[in-house]
């Protein structure tokens, strides 16, 4: 009985050390890193350094607090957007425009329509059908399933040129996947396919010119600015082996790491009970296969990807189609998912439009160790500028304030001007957080995951770029003779 009792008290106690460093990190570490930064903005909304105007010292103090509230976690990700656009509006520090455009983009739209999409593939059934067709290939072992989903990722990002949209539609193929294959809500595995998809479905695509926004953004200022155009295979060739196909690789080795799992060899038959006529799974599948061929095809039509897939979601919503009943509807929308992203897509604008992108950028020009000659040097501090300015502008920003100075970077590390432009894509393809890039938080949305799992996946991922791919990265430019 003794032995029993100890043995007990010795396991709770243990249970307690645990629970008590998760309570020290929620109340005292988290909270800690808000107050620094808090005092830290502070004395930059006083100080006003840099050559800061007031108005842009006190942006910049409410950009660190925002940074660190989405950082720490210690509010949920909407609480800290809302906090954003409370204090930039009663400061009157921006112009509601301004502070609400990320409401207005049509990135937003986009959203909105995968979360429809989404619903109209889980409440049909269709994507239990899709997940029992792709388990025959991709149900053998968990890292089969993760290296087959980054695969099918990559693909999409050769035909289809949006991140959410391509999220959009492996999305709800992983979740029902999950589903056939054992992995619930809330395990590793599950989120692991989450994490997965989100990094995989737009991550690569940085390495191919049309298919994300950054690259676009960059491409058409280079070709505006200095009458630079970048031809599709060229780029793909520069940045697709290191960028595309090495890094996939080390994204699926870190999912597998952070994240490990074990199918289950039990076959679901529930499952396909739930399913609802084949006959409107095929309507289905077809409306989805007719809206990935206009996705495919924007830049032969014109017509932008959000409203593409916003009348897509509008026939799916028509209650009298039976696709989404009204209460599936009202499920499938995340309001908070909205909030954060409309948050994360303003302070890039907001960053921008009040000028401080161009003096974040110049600082740390001024700080990078550059000089004609040392090439790996340069190289680094190139990655380095690009990685360290989107934590700021978030990743569409990073070429609207760096492609201007492209002439000062190549003077002073002596690269081509071409050389400089196409640094700037291992930069802002470096991430640090998960709020930096749009798609993932939204990804994770419509997996119905939290954010925070991703940021293991983003620390890890950019320790490894800068340690090890951007090193390769450069002898490979080496051998094409960019540098």
């Amino acid at each position: 009985m003794s032995f029993s009792h100890n043995l007990l008290r010795l396991a709770t106690s243990k249970t307690k050390r645990d629970l008590s460093k998760e309570a020290f990190l929620a109340h005292f570490f988290k909270p800690a890193i808000v107050i620094v930064t808090l005092l830290c903005a502070t004395w930059a909304a006083l100080a006003m350094p840099n050559g800061m105007a007031s108005d842009q010292a006190a942006i910049f103090g409410i950009v660190l607090v925002t940074l660190s509230l989405w950082g720490t976690g210690l509010v949920p990700g909407y609480v800290a957007s809302t906090f954003f656009f409370t204090a930039l509006l009663l400061g009157g520090l921006s112009t509601p425009d301004i502070v609400f455009s990320g409401f207005t983009s049509s990135a937003m739209w986009l959203i909105v329509a995968g979360f429809v999409i989404g619903a109209a593939i889980t409440n049909s059934g269709l994507g239990a059908r899709i997940g029992e067709f792709a388990r025959i290939y991709l149900s053998k072992s968990y890292p089969i399933l993760i290296g087959g989903l980054m695969l099918l990722s990559m693909a999409l990002g050769f035909i289809m040129p949006s991140s959410v949209g391509r999220a959009a539609v492996m999305i709800p193929i992983g979740m029902a996947l999950a589903e056939v294959l054992g992995l619930k809500p809330g395990t590793p595995g599950r989120t692991g396919i989450a994490v997965l998809i989100a990094i995989g479905t737009n991550m690569p695509s940085f390495a191919i010119l049309p298919s994300n926004i950054p690259n676009i953004v960059m491409s058409g200022l280079a070709d505006q600015l200095f009458g630079l155009h970048f031809g599709y295979t060229d780029y793909l060739l520069l940045h697709y082996p290191v960028l595309g196909i090495l890094k996939s690789a080390v994204i699926v080795g870190l999912v597998l790491y952070f994240f490990p799992a074990k199918l289950s060899t039990v076959h679901d038959t529930k499952q396909e009970k739930k399913q609802t006529s084949g006959r409107k799974q095929l309507v289905l599948l077809t409306i989805l296969l007719m809206t990935l061929v206009m996705w495919s095809t924007d830049q032969l039509h014109g017509i932008n990807p959000a409203w593409i897939g916003l009348a897509t979601a509008f026939v799916l919503m028509v209650p009298q189609f039976g696709f989404i009943p009204p209460p599936a509807f009202k499920k499938a929308i995340d309001a908070g998912t909205l909030f954060f992203i409309a948050g994360a897509l303003a302070l890039g604008v907001v960053v921008n439009a009040s000028g401080l992108g161009d003096i974040i950028a110049r600082e740390a020009f001024e700080w990078l160790p550059m000089e004609a000659g040392n090439d790996f040097r340069n190289f680094m501090s190139l990655t380095l500028i690009g990685a360290g300015t989107s934590i700021f502008t978030t990743m569409p920003g990073v070429p609207a304030v760096l492609t201007p100075l492209a002439s000062e970077f190549a003077t002073a590390s002596g690269f081509s001007l071409e050389a400089v432009l196409m640094a700037q894509v291992i930069g802002f393809s470096t991430v640090v957080f998960p709020y930096q890039v749009g798609p993932f938080i939204i990804a994770m949305g419509l997996a119905g995951e939290a954010i925070r799992p991703l940021m293991k996946v983003t620390l890890a991922l950019c320790a490894i770029t800068i340690l090890i791919l951007a090193p390769i990265d450069f002898l490979w430019w080496k051998l094409l003779g960019m540098i």
